[in-house]
């Protein structure tokens, strides 16, 4: 009996501590990333029993939102929620994140402090694949949305909740189909805010205050395939120029060769809201762009952080050549990764690197990336609100409009939304913003109480 009573106490007390435990948010960001929704390009390797996993436990984990408020499953893996508003003339807001995680370099597990999909809480942070990228987005709004819910806040606007499932490998099956939903039912949204900005903490121009980055603007996303053919056969008797030697000396001129470097709006706003907070010289080249501009940016492009802010850059990826030691290729291809400033599109950089390459032998070709964002207003109230929203939790920082140099799933709304920001309210430092998609990605417990706050502050202001 003794042996019974004492296992029923440890159990009624294990079971305290896992409810405690489960009214954590750590713990329960914890318990996501321990769900592998993992988006590989080879869609056939796709366990999507994993984002059924993720919606039983977000229903799970948020009981007020997914039977408070109006939920759609959307094309079977993304989720659509609404929140109405008290006072339907007022036009809605939208919060978008993904649910979806890249997957792990092979070979690399070993090399992470905690195994990748352990969902490890410890010494303060919450390791583990999309920590940082993007399921503290989807959970951070739902801890937000559940705790308004349960001190009974009503909005008087409309919010509206998008969680993809394919971010990763375009979006086209998640945001794709949500947005295509929300224009059947006629939805129109004031503004949005999907992931992509954040607060730094050693911003090397402020080392002494956070900086809070609201993009307004996102690069966008271009893939040439370059294809050279010619003579193959046998090793023994090799062509002059294999197609593998011609492809190689085009992708040398073109790596030798990168876009000029330019200050285009967004950038030029960051610098000139910096320009006042910085000491001398640096204030007065942020804040006579005019006059300085070029030389910024010839700076900034010659430093590996700020490189992406001032060119459209050039990332060779894939290489692609032959069968066999002994057997030379009659094919070789190569793919090369662009992210465009605002204002270049496909057909001026294919002229470009056509121009660069200089070899009618080597084809050229890509598949058009459409909806590339514009550059939304950063003194129109959605800006207003998220800033207002960073200042209430983050008072010492410095709040900037940016350029996000990657891409979205925002491109699948810019027809939904007057204006697309970029922002999470999490604080990172450069090299933890680095691990994003890398090895040891991991948020500071702290860092996810505050981006949980924001998310928050964000409802309550823009729902006025």
């Amino acid at each position: 009996m003794s042996r019974i009573l004492t296992a029923l106490t440890a159990a009624l007390l294990l079971g305290g501590a896992m409810s405690s435990a489960a009214s954590d948010p750590a713990q329960r960001l914890g318990k996501a990333i321990q769900i592998k929704t993992i988006s590989h390009q080879d869609s056939s390797q796709i366990d999507l029993r994993e984002f059924r996993r993720f919606h039983k436990f977000l229903r799970a984990s948020y009981p007020r939102v997914f039977t408070e408020l109006e939920v759609e499953t959307v094309n079977d893996y993304s989720l659509l929620i609404r929140w109405p508003g008290s006072d339907p003339s007022l036009q809605p807001i939208l919060f978008t994140a993904h649910m979806d995680v890249v997957p792990i370099e092979p070979g690399t597990a070993d090399d992470w402090e905690h195994p990748p999909f352990a969902g490890v809480v410890a010494d303060g942070r919450i390791y583990g694949r999309g920590s940082l990228d993007d399921k503290q987005g989807v959970l951070g709004n739902l801890e937000a949305a559940e705790s308004l819910l349960a001190e009974g806040f009503v909005p008087a606007r409309t919010m509206v909740f998008a969680f993809g499932h394919d971010e990763e490998i375009s979006g086209k099956d998640g945001a794709g189909k949500l947005a295509e939903r929300m224009r059947e039912k006629g939805w129109h949204f004031s503004w949005m805010v999907d992931e992509g900005g954040m607060v730094i903490s050693d911003n090397p121009l402020l080392p002494d205050s956070p900086v809070a980055i609201i993009n307004v603007a996102e690069k966008g996303y271009l893939t040439l395939t370059l294809v050279a053919t010619g003579e193959g056969g046998h090793s023994s008797r090799p062509p002059k120029t294999s197609t593998i030697g011609r492809l190689s000396a085009a992708l040398e001129r073109i790596e030798n060769n990168p876009f000029p470097t330019r200050i285009v709006g967004p950038v030029a706003a960051m610098l000139e809201t910096m320009g006042p907070h910085l000491d001398q010289p640096e204030r007065f080249f942020f804040s006579n762009l005019w006059l300085t501009g070029g030389l910024v940016a010839d700076q900034m492009g010659e430093d590996p952080t700020t490189n992406s802010f001032v060119r459209t850059t050039t990332a060779l990826t894939m290489f692609n050549a032959g069968v066999k030691e002994n057997v030379v290729p009659q094919r070789a291809e190569a793919k090369v990764n662009f992210r465009l400033l605002p204002g270049d599109t496909p057909e001026t950089v294919v002229n470009y690197i056509t121009e660069v390459v200089d070899d009618p032998a080597i084809e050229i070709s890509y598949d058009q990336w459409d909806n590339v964002p514009g550059v939304s207003d950063y003194t129109g109230s959605g800006f207003s609100v998220i800033s207002e929203a960073v200042s209430e939790v983050y008072p010492e920082a410095v709040i900037v409009p940016s350029l996000l140099v990657a891409t979205t799933d925002t491109r699948h709304y810019i027809d939904l939304a007057d204006n697309q920001y970029r922002f999470q309210g999490m604080l990172v430092s450069l090299a933890q913003a680095s691990s994003v998609h890398g090895t040891n990605e991991y948020i500071d417990i702290s860092s996810y109480e505050k981006a949980i706050e924001v998310a928050r502050q964000m409802m309550i202001l823009g729902a006025r």
